[in-house]
């Protein structure tokens, strides 16, 4: 990885995030739990300006479903 920065790392348990009600994925997954299973990296952060852009979290859930998310879909957990 480079010098961009995740936030969270494998093994991390996550909240999901999803605040626009006409996202595709919000009545699934907005206010679900899981655990960080990869961390993946693209050029997205050289086009907004922010490193963090450029880091996608792949988080599964329980039901072995898994989602790729930024930075700004990430909340810690609720416990």
């Amino acid at each position: 990885m480079s010098s961009n920065r995740a936030e969270y790392n494998v093994g991390d348990r996550v909240r999901v995030d999803l605040p626009d009600e006409t996202d595709p994925d919000h009545d699934r997954y907005h206010g679900e739990h899981g655990r960080v299973v990869d961390v993946l990296e693209d050029e997205a952060g050289s086009l907004t300006g922010d490193g963090r852009d450029s880091i996608i979290y792949r988080v599964e859930f329980n039901n072995g479903e898994e989602l790729d998310l930024r930075h700004q879909s990430i909340r810690p957990p609720i416990q």
